[in-house]
């Protein structure tokens, strides 16, 4: 019988108050949670920026360290799982639902309705809209949670120690690694995932009833959201039940499939050409301008200081927010590999994939805009994916292709985030128990629900914001602390530049 732990009961209890308050005040809820979201936004907008910046040049050291040939595991173990297995699985927890949902959304309000720099409609507000939309997809997300994983999986797999966030503190906390201090850590984390996973899961029902609301007339309502998030809700537990292996494997392999279906679909009909022109285009432009961007903050400039308060932070909020929840799923499937193939493959890989997503799905969205027929910007943002599938041959087929892909990557991102709650509150167990992902399953869409009801997408991102600044500052301790883990092995193994694991002499 697997032991629950308190982080458990007290992070359940603080988060049924926040779902009863919800429910009994909707109204005070989303203007608390709105207050807070300004205070962060305008007084710690800097220091997101900054930390952010600071975890992309952690990741890329670790790279080119000699501690890069360290392996996730002990000497000589071989990953779980195959590499196609790995990266479909990695990529469906980390980014999921949020890249249909602002696939084309985010590039065409870049263009046509706020965009970064330019005047909206301009060839110049059109590559802007594309390269900020790479620069909040790209490597400083995946850093995020390479940083979280990587700790999780070294202090995991190759220390012994449970797979908990403070367990990553260790160095840090020393004798208070079991202690208080390493509890509220673990709840702060829990804390965060539940908020971060409800939100995305509010986004994907929200988007599901917008399709269904332009595709076939059905009110776009709460009530509606409410049948959606129930319907899946009963879809992911029954995957949860059935345990990683099986469940979350297999629809992390059908969501790559439906996603590469429906993106080559989209480029066939759409304006391959200009797609092409634009992703080749925007590559050198994010690479030239990635200094720049990483640092913007506008202090002169108080409407272009919104726009960076309402994405580029938001943005990184929301990254930090599902840290937690992203890093200990993909520490759980990288055991085996080394520090280096870990984070070339988590940094480049998915950022890769997100670039040619951004570009097809924007590229065709921004398309339609120029052409005129229709103007994309009276519809709400769930409802934008669709509208441009409307102006396209194949409609049908595409909006239903995409709908069965929301509704995967909702399953496929709660179906991992039960596990992965359930780890966090019994003592790390990594097969916790299913009565246990269960009550996160249901607080994770109770909590989806209330926020819908409470101000809809944007109390969605308010919470966010909130959620993810206390384990900000977890994160600083965590790279400090895997430094220091790092250092100490790469003295005791005598790793040098020649960056190669030390063998041992077979005289």
């Amino acid at each position: 019988m697997k032991k629950i732990s308190s982080v458990f009961y007290v992070s359940a209890i603080l988060l049924l108050v926040a779902v009863i308050f919800g429910v009994i005040a909707p109204d005070r809820f989303e203007k608390a949670t709105a207050n807070v979201e300004a205070f962060i936004t305008s007084g710690f907008g800097w220091y997101y920026l900054i930390l952010v910046s600071v975890i992309v040049l952690f990741c890329l050291f670790l790279i080119f360290s000699p501690v890069g040939a360290i392996r996730l595991g002990k000497q000589g173990e071989m990953p779980e799982y195959s590499r196609p297995t790995w990266f479909a699985m990695l990529f469906s927890a980390g980014m999921g639902i949020g890249l249909v949902f602002w696939g084309a959304a985010e590039p065409l309000s870049h263009f046509a309705s706020s965009p970064p720099l330019a005047s909206p409609g301009t060839d110049a507000a059109l590559k802007d809209s594309m390269r900020f939309t790479f620069f909040h997809w790209g490597i400083h997300a995946w850093a995020i949670y390479a940083l979280v994983a990587l700790c999780l999986a070294y202090f995991n797999f190759r220390k012994d120690e449970p797979g908990l966030i403070s367990a990553a503190l260790s160095p840090l906390l020393g004798k208070h690694s079991k202690g208080k201090i390493a509890t509220l850590i673990d709840i702060i984390a829990v804390t965060a995932t539940v908020i971060g996973v409800a939100t995305t899961l509010g986004f994907g029902a929200a988007q599901i009833n917008g399709g269904l609301a332009y595709l076939f007339g059905i009110p776009n309502k709460f009530y509606i959201q409410v049948i959606i998030i129930i319907i899946v809700t009963v879809l992911f537990l029954m995957s949860a039940w059935s345990g990683l292996s099986k469940g979350i494997k297999y629809l992390s392999n059908a969501n790559m499939f439906l996603a590469v279906v429906l993106l080559l679909l989209v480029f066939i009909v759409g304006p391959g050409l200009l797609i092409l022109n634009l992703f080749t285009d925007t590559i050198g432009e994010y690479l030239q301008n990635l200094i720049q961007m990483s640092f913007r903050i506008a202090p002169l400039k108080p409407e272009r200081r919104e726009w960076i308060n309402n994405w580029t932070i938001f943005y990184w909020a929301w990254w930090i927010s599902w840290s937690p929840f992203v890093g200990i799923f993909i520490a759980r499937v990288s055991r085996g590999r080394t520090i280096r193939e870990f984070l070339i493959g988590v940094l480049l890989l998915p950022t890769i994939v997100s670039f040619i997503w951004f570009t097809v799905f924007g590229t065709t969205a921004i398309n339609v805009q120029q052409i005129g027929n229709i103007d994309l910007t009276q519809f709400a943002t769930e409802e934008v994916l669709f509208a441009v599938f409307n102006e396209m041959p194949f409609t049908t087929l595409l909006s239903i292709v995409a709908i069965i892909l929301i509704g995967t990557f909702f399953i496929t991102s709660a179906d991992s985030a039960t596990f992965v709650l359930g780890m966090q509150t019994t003592y790390g167990s990594l097969t916790p128990p299913n009565r246990v992902k269960i009550i996160w399953g249901l607080m994770l869409s109770a909590m989806a629900a209330i926020l819908l009801y409470s101000g809809g997408l944007q109390a969605l991102q308010n919470a966010l914001i909130v959620a993810a600044f206390p384990f900000s500052f977890v994160m600083i301790f965590m790279m400090i602390s895997l430094y220091k883990a790092l250092a100490r092995e790469k003295k005791e193994l005598g790793l040098g530049y020649r960056l190669k694991e030390k063998k041992t002499s077979t005289k």
